[in-house]
């Protein structure tokens, strides 16, 4: 782990963790209820590019050239005494404005 929370003004990552030159920048999201909505899906659009904007930051002051770098979703669904935790690595990429 390189770092837990870094923050950026008003936007933060949740962790960023390294592996074998691979940077991960993670974003958890956790909810309670036994309801059908799964906690991943509500890092929508916006929330991407805020996590992008962040991590841009994060790799101009930390970043080394050798380095690759992806975004990690961690979602954890409580329903009573019963957790069930989904990662998904690479989950989304981002376009390139052309």
């Amino acid at each position: 782990m390189l770092q837990r929370r870094f923050r950026n003004g008003h936007r933060d990552i949740d962790l960023v963790a390294e592996r074998d030159g691979m940077v991960a920048f993670v974003e958890v999201k956790a909810k309670r209820g036994g309801g059908f909505a799964d906690p991943v899906e509500s890092v929508h659009w916006r929330k991407q590019r805020e996590l992008a904007r962040s991590a841009a930051v994060w790799i101009d002051r930390h970043g080394r050239p050798t380095d690759s770098y992806r975004f990690d979703v961690i979602g954890v669904l409580i329903a009573g005494n019963s957790v069930r935790i989904k990662h998904i690595e690479n989950a989304f990429q981002l376009r390139s404005k052309s």
